[in-house]
């Protein structure tokens, strides 16, 4: 006798694939962070390079980090522009604006993820490398991993199904309203960034309110 098997765990493995970014954006938050200098150092980039030379662990950290998350990512916008077809009214472009939204942030993930390679091995030999260059891949490492604006729209996306068409939960609907607010103010301010924070927060609590069905 053959079993077949239930259809509801693969379908719920794309919602564990946002949660699994959520985490994985916020372990790149403080890998990324971790390499932070003090204001002293600001005005001398062989002081930063001094300060961080004996953080290369966390630069790889980041870079792992980073990668899981744009993987993530990506299966978490496939899945929920599946998921918003199946609900949202016919001709809709929610679905595939909610996919490019965090297939953008999946895109920066591993453009900010991957100055980490170079900056990596950088901080192996620091004496044979321009401090300038240090800092230039430095500032690269500290920004660009962490624009996140494309999950502020999939969460705006997700709050106009919720709030309109009653296509998620309502809980889930304004929780991505506020979402999609803070991080809409990370970008009219000069803190691009800082989307990170608030869209991590979002694929976690997001993708385990979809695989619980929300």
């Amino acid at each position: 006798m053959t079993t077949l098997s239930s259809p509801t765990a693969p379908r719920r493995a794309w919602a564990n694939s946002g949660a699994l970014a959520g985490v994985a954006g916020a372990v790149a938050i403080v890998a990324s962070a971790a390499l932070a200098t003090t204001e002293d150092a600001i005005a001398d980039s062989a002081l930063v390079v001094a300060e961080i030379q004996d953080k290369a662990a966390w630069v790889w950290a980041f870079q792992v980090a980073t990668s899981v998350a744009a993987l993530g990512l990506a299966v978490f916008g496939v899945g929920l522009r599946r998921r918003l077809d199946e609900q949202e009214p016919v001709g809709s472009l929610s679905s595939n604006l909610a996919m490019v939204g965090l297939l953008l942030a999946a895109g920066l993930s591993l453009v900010g993820g991957g100055i980490s390679t170079q900056l990596f091995w950088w901080l192996q030999e620091p004496d044979k490398v321009d401090p300038d260059t240090v800092v230039a891949d430095l500032e690269i490492y500290a920004t660009f991993g962490w624009v996140w604006a494309g999950v502020g729209l999939a969460a705006g996306v997700v709050a106009w199904a919720g709030i309109a068409h009653d296509s998620v939960g309502r809980k889930l609907a304004w929780f991505s309203a506020v979402i999609a607010a803070l991080i809409a103010l990370t970008q009219l301010l000069p803190f691009q960034y800082m989307a990170a924070v608030p869209g991590a927060l979002w694929c976690l609590v997001a993708g385990l309110a979809f695989a619980r069905g929300s």
